[in-house]
């Protein structure tokens, strides 16, 4: 074959190894930077951030200053129980990345000393003679000295999925190899120039750096709810103090009083109990296979209202497919997708082998000969070595059970150049010599005067002629990729490309994963849009969309995108829309004037070309097991799978814990707006302290913060997937919750200003005691109405959540503890009540679960 290899003489010694350690010291390892991994100690610290702990930590400075050591100590308590909560699930997130890159050891291959050497890729220097086999990654930029019929696939930096030629000696880029691409033809040697940040993969890394980093819609949300309840609880004790203090009550009972007001309205649990809550969601996706490298990714990508997706081996499964092979005198369908030749081929229905069907099988032997492709079986799974457009040609002659093609029966080739847009190889046939020619439709046609019939080749006539063009117009406008075979006998070497025979028309493309299509109807049936931005071309990027059930969007190119203004850009997205040959700054753009109309935007992408808009995105997804370093660093969340159908399931997951975040919230502070009233009322009646403030705080963490915990814990309500996303500025609290934060807190707060009122002529101590229990057990009842607010506890079942059970009871029991264990009756100052007690705050409490239960019964019946 004329197919030379690359010399191994002259100038192939490449560096010696006293020349390396210089180099290096210049110009440092071949790897990009990663950002410096926080300490724990960093880890931990950052946990103290937030306004309602600085609240908290005002209150204990406040409390210990007053001389009251018990209560700052339980105050400094529930500070450092929240630090360690958090930083638990923060350091888990980090190792967990750690472990995922550490899965990847790349090594390369070159000549130190004249020799060739394997060694870790991070370990080349510019200067070093780097060898490159057929399906190898690309480990730096490299000058190509030697190789020829060279492909490199290009789609992690272009988002291109067809291969581009490369040749030694070349100008520009057509002879250099990138870093981040792979060589899927061809063997290769080449002169390293660039590495690490310098090749430009580092480029597109360092414009992801320079994004900055952004607060996830739950941090917003909740910061917002946090500064407005510390707002207010500052505000009304403070003045409530200063109005007693002015009234002439004693200063120092009026600064208790304050701050146990304050301690009241501000729910000491909630940072715990949100990173907790996320801390399980992030769990359950890990279970699903999809890594959540922050907590709060979990619930934005939840509310994401817009999927903007790569589509070569996202959407795709990034192996070219035969889907339809035509000939003037039959049309056939391929099934079955990538490399796995398990599928079959079929005319008019009917399944056919080349045996069966003269022209297909010369058309296969064609597809077997002229191509330096092969496939190779490894366990149960098919592997393909080679360009992927030959990868599907011999695919789709072992689906048609083509004769093998030894390798001996190839004489001499003409490889396949941009310039000549063919390849042709001189085989022999049997005891004759076949020339097989293989190409772009239009160059191929132009040289054949026959075409190949049941019976033999007949003369090629003008009419068929136009039928074969029309043909390939048809299929190219199906997004196909077209490739003409064509054959002819010939003498020895005879390769003049001429007076051939046409064989027929193999249309392929890089087909989508099989789940996607569901995955995409379920994205939309949430009322999710799902945009595809790719660097393909127009027609091949309508093709898959139609096939995954995105219709016919409107699209827009790279190179039109260019000259719309933001307005413009605006109004386009407005409608179903696709972006085909974009470059990173494109998807950049289009993320941002999402983000402009007010949408969370999702991301997903494997590729160095997605990282910026990765990061940029409201959440952004990368792919675990093709993604490149730089998309995983970029993303929120990581698919284990490379599954798209994987984040379907996470947005599932996701809605399901801003359900369960809003529900707990919502407990919460009707839970606290009950101990504000009756602190409230209390004083305006002039009485004793009602609660004391580690009363309280024991109320807000040690038992609610154990029941919100357990409602995180609940399953989705059954029409979570069929609801449109929730607004970017929806309140976690809402009108909804106002309403019933009024509602429990007048009556649980009324109910346990009756049980103090009651006894307190029997002694302070007992009534306090009967109330602080009466709240506490109110607030654990109230817990079956947060549940769902729109279905029964009957419909969700009452031991449902177990978790839920187990925390109510042993928040009761713990209660108990607090009112006749000695040690606890020091802490929290209680006394024992008697039987009596018990069983009237069990009557005040049973209207908190028949009341709620009543309501919600009525609805549902409306509801139908």
């Amino acid at each position: 074959m004329t197919n030379a290899s690359p010399d191994r003489t002259g100038p192939r010694a490449g560096l010696t190894s006293a020349e390396v350690p210089a180099l290096r010291e210049r110009h440092g390892w071949n790897e990009l930077p990663r950002p410096t991994p926080p300490t724990p100690l960093a880890i931990f610290l950052r946990q103290f951030r937030g306004f309602l702990v600085l609240i908290l930590a005002a209150a204990a400075v406040i409390a210990f200053l007053l001389d009251e050591r018990i209560d700052a100590l339980a105050i400094f308590l529930v500070l450092v129980l929240n630090a360690i909560l958090g930083f638990v699930q923060e350091w888990r997130a980090e190792t967990a990345l750690d472990a995922l890159r550490a899965m990847l050891h790349p090594v390369a291959v070159v000549l130190r000393d004249g020799v060739e050497r394997q060694i870790p890729a991070r370990e080349i220097v510019p200067g070093d003679v780097v060898v490159v086999e057929t399906g190898e990654a690309i480990p730096a930029d490299l000058h190509l000295s030697a190789g020829t019929d060279l492909r490199a696939d290009e789609s992690t930096l272009t988002g291109e999925s067809v291969p581009v030629d490369k040749s030694a000696g070349a100008e520009a880029e057509d002879g250099q190899l990138f870093a981040g691409t792979a060589l899927v033809a061809g063997r290769a040697e080449g002169v390293a120039v660039a590495t690490g940040l310098a090749t430009r993969f580092g480029t597109v890394a360092r414009l992801t750096g320079e994004v900055g980093e952004k607060r996830t819609n739950l941090q917003r949300r909740l910061g917002s709810l946090a500064q407005q309840i510390g707002a207010g609880a500052l505000a009304i004790a403070g003045l409530v103090a200063l109005l007693g203090w002015w009234a002439g009550r004693p200063l120092f009972e009026m600064v208790m009083t304050g701050l146990s007001l304050a301690v009241a309205m501000v729910p000491e649990g909630l940072p715990a109990v949100v990173t907790i809550t996320l801390a399980l969601g992030a769990s359950a996706m890990a279970r699903k296979h999809a890594l959540a490298r922050r907590l709060q990714a979990v619930d934005t990508l939840g509310a994401a209202s817009v999927i903007c997706t790569d589509k070569t081996g996202t959407l795709t499964e990034n192996a070219m497919t035969v889907r339809r092979f035509w000939t003037p005198g039959a049309a056939y369908e391929v099934t079955g997708d990538g490399y796995d030749p398990a599928g079959h081929i079929a005319r008019d229905g009917t399944r056919v082998r080349a045996g069966d069907d003269p022209v297909l099988r010369a058309a296969l032997a064609t597809a077997l000969t002229c191509t330096h492709a092969t496939l190779r079986r490894e366990a149960d799974s098919w592997t393909m070595i080679g360009d992927p457009t030959e990868g599907a040609l011999v695919t789709l002659a072992y689906k048609g059970w083509a004769d093998p093609v030894p390798p001996e029966a190839r004489i001499a080739e003409k490889p396949f150049s941009s310039e000549r847009k063919r390849m042709s190889v001189l085989a022999r046939d049997g005891d004759r010599l076949r020339l097989h020619v293989k190409g772009a439709p239009e160059i191929v046609l132009a040289r054949c005067d026959h075409l190949l019939g049941p019976d033999g080749p007949v003369p090629l006539d003008d009419a068929t002629r136009a039928r074969v063009e029309a043909a390939y117009q048809d299929m190219a406008g199906d997004g196909l990729r077209v490739l003409a075979l064509a054959s002819r006998l010939a003498a020895p070497d005879d390769m003049d490309e001429k007076a051939l025979t046409f064989l027929g028309l193999a249309g392929m493309m890089d087909p989508p994963r099989p789940e996607v299509a569901k995955a995409v109807a379920d994205a939309r049936s949430a009322g999710i849009r799902v945009m595809m931005i790719t660097g393909d071309g127009p027609r091949t990027a309508t093709a898959v969309a139609r096939h995954i059930g995105l219709g016919a969007p409107d699209v827009i190119e790279g190179t039109e995108l260019d000259t719309l203004t933001p307005e413009a850009l605006s109004q386009r997205l407005s409608c179903d829309v696709l972006f085909a040959r974009t470059r990173p700054e494109h998807k950049l753009r289009i993320v941002e004037a999402l983000q402009g109309q007010r949408q969370i935007v999702a991301m997903t992408g494997d590729g160095v070309n997605d990282a910026p808009a990765l990061k940029t995105a409201d959440i952004g997804i990368a792919m675990g097991l093709r993604g490149t370093e730089v998309s995983k660093s970029a993303a929120d969340l990581i698919l284990l799978d490379d599954n798209f159908s994987t984040i379907v399931a996470a947005i599932a997951e996701g809605r399901r814990q801003f359900d369960n975040v809003r529900k707990f919230v919502r407990y919460l502070l009707c839970s606290n707006a009950g101990e504000v009233l009756a602190i409230l009322a209390n004083l305006a009646l002039g009485g004793p302290l009602v609660f004391l403030p580690t009363q309280i705080l024991w109320m807000n963490l040690v038992t609610d913060g154990a029941t919100a915990v357990a409602l995180g814990l609940e399953e989705a309500d059954p029409d979570q997937m069929r609801r449109r996303p929730r607004r970017v500025n929806e309140p976690i609290l809402g009108r909804v919750g106002l309403i019933l934060m009024l509602c429990f807190g007048i009556y649980t707060a009324g109910a346990s200003l009756w049980l103090f009122y009651t006894l307190l002529p029997s002694g302070t101590d007992l009534a306090r005691t009967v109330a602080f229990t009466g709240m506490l057990v109110f607030e654990k009842v109230s817990v079956f109405a947060f549940r769902s607010l729109s279905r029964p506890v009957l419909s969700v079942g009452w031991f449902s959540n177990r978790f839920l059970v187990v925390a109510f009871s042993i928040s009761l029991l713990a209660q108990v503890a607090v009112v006749y264990w000695p040690p606890l009756q020091t802490l929290l100052h209680t006394v024992p009540i008697a039987a009596g007690h018990w069983l009237s705050i069990a009557t005040l409490a049973l209207p908190l679960i028949v009341v709620p239960e009543g309501f919600k019964m009525l609805n549902q019946r409306r509801a139908r």
